[in-house]
């Protein structure tokens, strides 16, 4: 069987689907498995074995660089999907979009969740209950293609998969071999400070600036300050404001998922927001401190064993709201540094006692 497996679209969603992946991959090793996806979203498959070949899908068919891939768009996507004459396809987004894809590609099976008004497009439409109550995404991929007849495990006990690949892991030896103060440490504590979500979800920068100071003044740990392209800026301020060699920002490197890929793994310990990265240290089993505001934790449960999360009892939230409706954003801005601070102390006296 040749199966089109349309991926999530944000890089947090398509690491919680690899549990589902896999469960396909054990269930049907002899199957052909292409995953249609963004481009932006292809790291966090590669290297893993969970996907035969991508096709990569965008608004527009712009290649990522000159050596890339194709990226398909519109009828030239379609007439793409067709030409693989897919027998089946799993539609992990729930947007009426994704099923019209599935739809269009030919694919004679097409399941997924039954919502939005695109029942008419599946062969197999899996109730999707109350949209508005939160539960773990997770559950919902594995259902997805426990209907495909995959043996899936129980949502607990499913782990997710990402692999390091060797251009990230040359570029993280390559930060690492320039900043002597960093490799010199017994161990380096990662701080993630954004995501695509929205504005919502930051922490303030002093805030990070303070937590930094505080690991760099009681432990011999260095800080390696992550990020993508929309928290270059800062990242480099907190670099600035520290303004100790032990505190340094990756937003001077050639930015990608394979370099905070292998930055966290790399890593005794990350500081994050609720954003893709911190399911990398999940994924990768490195401890890791969730600071959650706007967002219900339910939606991306993982129940990973190295995760804390830090949240605040907020009268107007969880709110899942990109911006704060009401200006203040004081779920991120109240949030404390000492309450972070505390779960660093405790996990490493842990791994002292271990």
């Amino acid at each position: 069987m040749k199966r089109a497996i349309f991926m999530p679209n944000w890089v947090g969603d398509a690491l919680m689907a690899t549990p589902a992946l896999r469960a396909l991959r054990s269930t049907f090793p002899g199957d052909e498995a292409v995953a249609i996806l963004q481009p932006y979203v292809a790291e966090v498959l590669a290297g893993t074995g969970l996907v035969d070949r991508l096709i990569l899908r965008s608004k527009t068919s712009k290649p990522l660089s000159e050596n890339s891939p194709p990226v398909f768009s519109g009828w030239s996507l379609i007439s793409q999907l067709r030409k693989e004459r897919f027998d089946e396809a799993i539609l992990f987004p729930n947007s009426l979009h994704s099923a019209w894809l599935g739809w269009a590609s030919g694919a004679r099976k097409r399941i997924g969740l039954n919502r939005d008004g695109r029942g008419l497009l599946l062969t197999r439409r899996i109730p999707s209950g109350n949209k508005k109550i939160p539960h773990p995404a997770m559950e919902d991929y594995l259902q997805i293609v426990e209907a495909a007849g995959a043996v899936v495990p129980s949502p607990k006990q499913a782990r997710m998969e990402l692999a390091l690949t060797e251009p990230g892991q040359f570029a993280w030896k390559g930060f690492l071999a320039k900043e002597s103060a960093l490799s010199a440490a017994p161990g380096i504590i990662a701080f993630n400070t954004g995501g695509a979500f929205g504005a919502a979800k930051d922490w303030p920068t002093e805030s990070f600036v303070e937590l930094a100071r505080k690991i760099i003044n009681s432990t011999e740990y260095a800080v390696a300050v992550l990020c993508g392209p929309a928290e270059k800026e800062k990242s480099i301020e907190i670099e600035s404001q520290v303004n100790d060699p032990r505190v340094r920002s990756l937003g001077r490197e050639s930015l990608s998922l394979s370099l905070t890929k292998s930055a966290i793994a790399g890593s005794r310990m990350l500081i994050t927001t609720d954003s893709g990265p911190r399911h990398f240290a999940a994924a990768l089993n490195v401890p890791h401190v969730v600071l959650f505001g706007p967002t219900h934790q339910a939606w991306s449960e993982t129940w990973s064993p190295v995760s804390t999360s830090i949240q605040l009892a907020m009268p107007c939230g969880p709110c899942q709201e990109r911006v704060c409706p009401l200006g203040h954003h004081d779920c991120m801005r109240m949030l404390k540094v000492d309450l972070v601070w505390r779960e660093i102390q405790r996990h490493l006296s842990q791994r002292n006692a271990a």
